[in-house]
């Protein structure tokens, strides 16, 4: 099946809209976030690499084999590869059990777009369980986002109050997906239409906040729509890849690290879609190896640092695992190599110079001349 370009532009106009308005559930308010452009810090003119905007800032999670994050490492435990070659850190900080104060927060997205009835439910169930337990007080300010057909619901303002999150959630509407085409092919470019242009408006508004984000979102994931049937023009592949390379950059610039979680656990543990997105992690070098696939969820979770849990049915344990990733982490710097060509795929890899530690950062990057 040859995909028409026209269906893909509709698909993902959403990454070229300026700004973006969401319902605000319970005060039904529309909040306006800034573009990225807008949402830019200025350059500085004391630093011409920086000006040329090749300083990159990553956040890297280092654990241990039992999966617990590690604290305590230095500079020299740390070595980035960029394209397999070693570069220089300029600036490297710890974050160690982070203080009341500092600017960080987590975002739970549920899915109705992409989860059916029994799907829905269960994140309910286990995200009520996740925000009532240990007497409703949070680790980290969380904020609550409700996608459908229709609208995406954001509870106001970040909170460390569990009870009043879960009330919120309480009281908050949640439709199955209501679009005439919601089966087969156009009914799967509808959600993943819906799915990327909510994602777009979380990482346009979150732009323009301090600090580093966690993206949660309870999902067996979006439609890929790739495999042997579904072929792509060459229009089709440049206007995915230049989408790829702006999602990629927009989520780095907004510290913005997304998880992807499946919400029916087991019953989901053996179907395609829980392991079929591996097919599409390596990173895009070229418009002309471009697939629908690399705009996958779970494939910009891995790419962003972040990490995709299925199998599990304890989805509050779930979450609880993903916000561990907040305990300590380690921010660095380096400036990337002058790029040959705009759009220039970088590969990135971190290791650590004591055996038994597991580095997890961001797996790559698209420079510019």
């Amino acid at each position: 099946m040859r995909v028409p370009f026209r269906l893909l532009a509709s698909l993902l106009c959403c990454f070229s809209i300026s700004g973006f308005s969401v319902e605000r559930s319970s005060l039904g308010q529309q909040a306006q976030g800034a573009s990225p452009a807008q949402a830019a810090p200025p350059a500085d003119s004391a630093n011409p690499a920086r000006s040329a905007g090749r300083r990159v800032s990553l956040d890297v999670v280092v654990t241990d084999k039992s999966g617990k994050a590690v604290s305590g490492l230095q500079q020299q435990d740390f070595t980035l590869l960029d394209d397999k070659q070693p570069q220089p850190i300029l600036t490297f900080h710890e974050t160690d059990e982070p203080a009341a104060d500092l600017p960080m927060q987590a975002i739970l997205l549920i899915d109705s777009v992409n989860n059916g009835f029994q799907g829905v439910g269960l994140q309910r169930q286990q995200l009520e369980k996740f925000l009532r337990q240990d007497g409703g007080q949070l680790p980290m300010p969380m904020s609550l986002v409700v996608l459908s057909d229709t609208s995406t619901q954001v509870q106001p303002v970040p909170t460390s109050d569990g009870k009043a999150l879960a009330d919120t959630l309480d009281s908050s509407q949640f439709g199955l997906r209501i679009n005439g085409r919601s089966q087969g092919f156009y009914g799967a470019e509808d959600r993943l239409e819906i799915s990327l242009r909510a994602l777009h408006q979380l990482i346009s508004y979150e732009a323009t906040q301090p600090g580093r984000k966690l993206l949660i979102w309870l999902s067996a994931g979006w439609p890929l729509l790739s495999g042997p049937e579904v072929q792509l023009g060459a229009k089709a592949q440049d206007f995915l890849f230049n989408n790829i390379v702006n999602l990629s950059g927009a989520l780095r610039e907004a510290r913005l690290t997304l998880y992807s979680v499946d919400p029916l656990g087991v019953s989901d543990a053996g179907s395609a879609r829980t392991f079929y997105y591996e097919s599409f992690l390596k990173g895009v070098t070229s418009a002309n190896r471009t697939e629908s696939g690399n705009l996958g969820l779970q494939v910009l979770a891995i790419q962003s640092g972040g990490r995709v849990l299925t199998g599990s049915n304890d989805v509050a344990s779930s979450i609880a695992g993903c916000l561990a990733d907040a305990k300590a982490f380690y921010t660095i710097s380096f400036d990337s190599p002058p790029a040959d060509h705009p759009n220039e795929y970088h590969s990135l890899q971190v290791k650590i110079g004591k055996p038994g530690l597991i580095p997890r950062t961001r797996t790559g990057y698209y420079a510019q001349r």
